[in-house]
């Protein structure tokens, strides 16, 4: 006799998979999630148009001042809108934006990551609480609040910097001092690290305080050092965070104008040297010329925002495409 029992129904269905099923059921029908579907769906929808909106306005009236510009836009050394005819151009506003925003980012970043690293891995807790709230505070402050700082202690105590500079690296013509007051791009290059600063630190100290701590662990069984933890585990898992921190102050680096309108000594010009007077950047040009401005000029200076728009785009696409490139090298899908 066959004393078997033969079961002709199915597998009974495990509790986890039963429950993820009707978690997802009930989910499709819940009038919340339904609602909040909406909202963020209508949220990114709203993001792009509003962009798209500013693009075509800046375009628009652009188009209408560059079509009566006698020069051309992007290589002229002089910016005359209001003029019979009409002469401007972006060379040295495009030159000073971008070379005093490398600057910055140069000073700033390797300083920051040095603190967020210091906070995380080496500072005893009740000296890291302090730094970091004091980070925090240096924030908030307002860009004027930097600028007054800057024309007031900054700009008189840089001579002996460039004279320093001048003495040992003059030879490269780059950093050659004449000895004019140090308002120069190089200058604003240093305020603006001092600003974007606390940005980078902040961000960077988050993504180190993330880093499994089975990754350190391992380091630290297999005898490693303290530093050589930090360059095998932590900085290699956090290199996507601090490019995008990096990119959040390149952000406000391109945009910031009262800050290097009170310290720049603005020409339409481009210095062979750094440290030599002159320069200027688009914020701090459309800062200091919109409201003086006639509606030619008022174009004018909308058609060098756009830009300024076209190189923020440019700059966070870029640090988008590394990330993207070096994500599975940081560690963070592990």
């Amino acid at each position: 006799m066959d004393t078997s029992v033969k079961n002709d129904t199915a597998p009974p269905t495990s509790l986890p998979d039963r429950a993820e099923r009707g978690s997802s059921a009930r989910g499709a029908t819940r009038p919340g999630d339904r609602i909040f579907l909406a909202l963020s769906r209508g949220s990114g929808i709203f993001l792009l148009v509003l962009m798209a909106a500013i693009a075509v306005f800046l375009s628009l009236r652009a188009a209408s001042a560059i079509g009566k510009d006698e020069a051309n836009f992007f290589t002229t050394f002089e910016w005359n809108p209001t003029g019979d005819p009409p002469v401007f151009g972006i060379a040295v506003l495009a030159f000073g934006t971008v070379v005093s925003s490398v600057i910055a980012l140069a000073i700033a970043v390797p300083v920051s990551v040095g603190i967020a690293l210091f906070l995380t891995h080496y500072a005893p807790r009740r000296l890291g609480g302090p730094i970091a709230y004091v980070i925090d505070l240096l924030a908030a402050v307002p860009s004027i609040v930097y600028g007054l700082w800057g024309a007031l202690v900054l700009v008189p105590h840089l001579g002996g910097l460039y004279a320093w500079l001048d003495e040992y690296l003059g030879w490269t013509g780059v950093l050659e001092w004449n000895g004019g007051a140090p308002r120069s791009l190089f200058t604003v290059g240093i305020l603006l690290a001092i600003m974007i600063l606390p940005i980078i630190t902040n961000v960077s100290r988050e993504i180190f305080r993330q880093v499994p701590r089975a990754h350190e662990e391992a380091a630290l069984a297999l005898g490693a050092t303290r530093w050589e933890v930090v360059r095998m585990a932590v900085l290699p898992y956090g290199r996507s965070g601090v490019i995008s921190a990096s990119m959040l102050g390149l952000g406000r680096a391109l945009g910031e104008t009262m800050a290097v309108a009170m310290v720049l000594s603005p020409t339409f010009d481009i210095e062979a040297s750094l440290l030599d007077p002159g320069g200027g950047t688009f914020a701090q040009n459309i800062a200091s010329k919109f409201n003086e401005a006639t509606t030619d000029g008022r174009d004018a200076l909308i058609a060098s925002g756009l830009v300024l728009f076209v190189i923020t785009l440019l700059v966070n696409g870029t640090a988008r495409l590394i990330i993207e490139r070096r994500k599975e090298f940081s560690g963070a899908n592990a």
